[in-house]
C-alpha cells in the first residue's frame, strides 16, 4: 500500500500551538494566524496576527512589521528544516511511547466502541505489547473480538502534534515468547510488578494499517497511512533514544545556548527555547516570544552518527551562532 500524504505536509515542520495553560499570563499563541485549512498549507491570504506578536519577531535583515513577513520568515525556515521521513518518524514515535488510547468493540454496550488508556511497549517488530487483566472490560472485549485500535500521541499535551492510530488484531502472547515480551515491557515500565499476577497476561497488537495525522487546527494539516509491511520494515531512528538525557541537560544547564542556536538558525529573536526531543537530523523546540508559544524544527548541519556526535554538532551550531552575534 502506498502512503497517501497531503501535498507538502511532510516537507515542512509543524508549527503548532501548545498548551497555553501552563504558561502564566500568556495570550492564545498565534490562534488567528494558524487557522485550519485542510490540504492547503500556504494560502495566499494570511489571517490577521496581533501587532504585539508581529513586532515581537525580528529577522536578521531587520524588523519584521507585517503579518506576511512573519509568516514568510517562519515558512522559509520550516520548508528547509530537515526531518525524518514520515514512516521513520512514526515508527520511532511509537517505539518510544509508553501510553495510548485502546479502542475495542464493547461487549457490554453492543455495537458501540469502548476506550481505555493503557500502558504499552513495543516488540522488535514495532508491534504494541499490552499487559491486560482478565478483570478489565477491554480484555473481555478483545477475547470476544480481537479487532482494536491504539491511538498514540507524540505530545499528549499538544493535540495539534503528530497523532498515530494503529488498526489491527490483538493476540495473546505465546508461552514461548512470554519471557522476551516480559523483558521488553518491563524495560519501558520497570515498576509494573503486577505483570506477574495470575490475572494478567500479555497481548500483542498486530497492525493491519497505520494511519497518522498532524497539524490539526493549524494551517499545516497533513495525513496519510501505511501498510503493515511498510511499518514493520521501517527503522527506528538510533538517536531518538537519547532525547530525554540530552534535552534535560540542555534545558537545565544550557538554556541560553539553545535560545541562541534557535535565533541564529531561524532568524527569529525568541525569548526562550525549550528543547523537546531530537533525532538524527535535528531537534524540536518549544519557543516563546512575548507570550506567544510555538514549536520549531531545528536541523543539524549534518546527520548525527551517535550520542557523542550530537554533542559535537550542538557545539558547532553554538559556535556559529556566537560568531555571528559578535
Amino acid at each position: 500500500m502506498k502512503s497517501m500524504v497531503a501535498p507538502s505536509a511532510w516537507s515542512i515542520t509543524r508549527i503548532t500551538r501548545v498548551n497555553a495553560r501552563k504558561i502564566p499570563n500568556s495570550s492564545p499563541p498565534f490562534s488567528n494566524f494558524f487557522r485550519p485549512k485542510p490540504y492547503s498549507l500556504f494560502s495566499s491570504s494570511v489571517s490577521p496576527l496581533s501587532m504585539a506578536a508581529a513586532s515581537a519577531l525580528t529577522a536578521s535583515s531587520g524588523d519584521v512589521t507585517t503579518d506576511a513577513e512573519v509568516f514568510e520568515l517562519i515558512k522559509a525556515h520550516q520548508e528547509k528544516a530537515a526531518r525524518l521521513p514520515p514512516l521513520e518518524e512514526i515508527r520511532t514515535v511509537v517505539n518510544h511511547s509508553v501510553q495510548g488510547m485502546l479502542s475495542t468493540i464493547s461487549q457490554k454496550y453492543e455495537g458501540y466502541p469502548s476506550g481505555s488508556m493503557v500502558d504499552f511497549a513495543c516488540d522488535l517488530e514495532g508491534y504494541p505489547i499490552l499487559a491486560v487483566s482478565s478483570l478489565a472490560s477491554h480484555t473481555k472485549d478483545l477475547l470476544a473480538n480481537k479487532k482494536c485500535s491504539l491511538l498514540v500521541a507524540k505530545d499528549p499535551e499538544d493535540k495539534t502534534d503528530l497523532l498515530i492510530t494503529l488498526y489491527g488484531d490483538a493476540f495473546p502472547v505465546s508461552e514461548e515468547d512470554k519471557g522476551d515480551i516480559r523483558t521488553a515491557y518491563l524495560r519501558r515500565h520497570p515498576n509494573a510488578f503486577w505483570v506477574d499476577f495470575g490475572d494478567f497476561q500479555f497481548v500483542r497488537v498486530e497492525p493491519k494499517v497505520v494511519r497518522y495525522v498532524s497539524g490539526i487546527a493549524t494551517a499545516l494539516l497533513g495525513s496519510g497511512e501505511f501498510s503493515k509491511e511498510a511499518y514493520k520494515a521501517a527503522q527506528v531512528d538510533p538517536i531518538a533514544q537519547f532525547s530525554k538525557p540530552v534535552a534535560s541537560h540542555m534545558n537545565r544547564d544550557h538554556a541560553e545556548d539553545t535560545k541562541l542556536i534557535v535565533q541564529h538558525t531561524t532568524s527569529i529573536l525568541v525569548d526562550s527555547a525549550y528543547m523537546l526531543d531530537l533525532d538524527s537530523l535535528g531537534f524540536y523546540v518549544k519557543a516563546t516570544c512575548k507570550g506567544n508559544t510555538f514549536k520549531l524544527r531545528i536541523p543539524f548541519p549534518r546527520r548525527a552518527e551517535d550520542r557523542k556526535d550530537v554533542k559535537t554538532l550542538i557545539v558547532e551550531m553554538l559556535q556559529a551562532a556566537k560568531s555571528q552575534s559578535n
